[in-house]
């Protein structure tokens, strides 16, 4: 489902806000919280290359069939429930060949934006004092010094970054112990639970992973890397 990569959407940096300020619209409920799984729900449709547009229909699908049911035992409390809809939405569009190519547009934010944000993850990770993490801190710097070059070429950026954070992750899962990665499994299999029925199972796998990376990552106190978290 990924898209092509002359058409990667440079225009998604806001992906996860769009996608929170869309459901908590479509529920109705402006101070509704995602949990820990919304999150990582939302972060797989980005890594498997769902358009934001796929996301945001199949939102307003999955409410429209739910408010023309007779019978609502309970309102909607997990973006989960849209995931049946998002996924059609996301087939529907793949199967239009628009032959549309990158446009030219202006990078979706500012050089300092850019660089203030590399520099802050490097200050993050120099603040605990760890040397395993000194030489990605050091390499963000590096990225942060030439921002407005990268610029140019987000993409290329973004794969960096990626990396940087796969490096991170291995790090703190080096560190794990049996028992905290137990509970990790424990806590997941209880959230996941209620929505497994509903999720194919390539996309469960992988929401699986992006949960415990998550909860690893938050549970050191660590920044994500990615320019999806850049606002």
């Amino acid at each position: 489902m990924n898209e092509p990569e002359e058409n990667w959407p440079l225009n998604y940096f806001n992906y996860f806000t769009e996608v929170e300020e869309h459901f908590q619209r479509a529920r109705g409920t402006g101070l509704f919280l995602l949990s820990p799984v919304d999150w990582a729900l939302i972060e797989t449709w980005k890594d498997s290359g769902v358009p934001l547009e796929a996301v945001l229909r199949g939102i307003d699908e999955a409410f429209e069939k739910w408010r023309s049911r007779k019978s609502k035992f309970r309102q909607i409390n997990s973006l989960a429930y849209c995931t049946q809809a998002v996924l059609e939405q996301a087939q529907r569009m793949a199967g239009l060949d628009t032959g549309s190519k990158r446009s030219e547009s202006s990078p979706p934010f500012e050089t300092a934006e850019l660089e203030a944000f590399l520099r802050r993850c490097a200050g993050e990770l120099r603040s605990k004092g760890d040397e395993a993490l000194l030489s990605i801190a050091e390499t963000l710097e590096a990225l942060a010094a030439e921002a407005q070059a990268h610029l140019g070429d987000l993409e290329e950026l973004e794969r960096k970054l990626t990396a940087l954070e796969e490096k991170m992750i291995a790090i703190l899962r080096s560190r794990q112990s049996e028992e905290e990665a137990l509970v990790a499994r424990r806590e997941m299999d209880a959230e996941l639970r209620p929505y497994r029925s509903k999720m194919p199972a390539a996309q469960l796998a992988m929401l699986e992973q992006q949960y415990l990376e998550r909860r690893l990552l938050e549970k050191a106190g660590l920044p994500r890397l990615s320019l999806f978290y850049l606002r």
